[in-house]
């Protein structure tokens, strides 16, 4: 199933925020970081900005300097997409796992 690109903005748990705010610097990352948790469409979020090389904002809870450095560790990955969507459905069979 291919989700159409950008789809997933409207689950958001950002969407009606400021957009200052998530394009903060310092200590106000922290907040915008804060925003990003628990939102159901984080990973795509985060795909969205790894992908395209998004260079400002928060982003899928990651700061800019925060993507940059995974960017520079995994300089072989295409599709961030993929990977983060390949760990989070092994997350989720790992959780279920434990829960029999």
């Amino acid at each position: 199933m291919t989700e159409e690109r950008g789809a997933w903005q409207k689950d958001a748990a950002c969407r009606g925020a400021d957009p200052e705010e998530l394009f903060a610097d310092s200590a106000a990352q922290r907040r915008a970081k804060a925003v990003c948790t628990g939102c159901r469409v984080r990973t795509e979020c985060l795909a969205e900005a790894l992908d395209n090389r998004v260079e400002f904002g928060v982003w899928g809870g990651m700061t800019e300097r925060e993507r940059r450095a995974l960017l520079r560790r995994r300089p072989e990955v295409d599709s961030w997409r993929q990977v983060l969507h390949n760990a989070r459905r092994e997350h989720e069979q790992s959780q279920g796992t434990r829960a029999c």
